[in-house]
């Protein structure tokens, strides 16, 4: 569900989402951080995953 989120708020496919998720560890992050993530917001969640693909070099405003 995340990665189709964050396709469509940053306007991309889910294979797009997916892709960069992958190169810039956001589904590493997903994965590590599960428990805390699901019981935040999706808004929360999307907002944490842009973060932390920024600090791994992800450029996605």
């Amino acid at each position: 569900m995340c990665i189709v989120e964050f396709g469509k708020k940053f306007k991309m496919s889910s294979a797009m989402a997916f892709n960069y998720l992958k190169t810039y560890r956001g589904l590493e992050f997903l994965d590590k951080c599960y428990d805390a993530e699901h019981l935040l917001s999706l808004e929360n969640t999307l907002s944490d995953l842009k973060t932390y693909c920024k600090r791994h070099g992800g450029t996605v405003e």
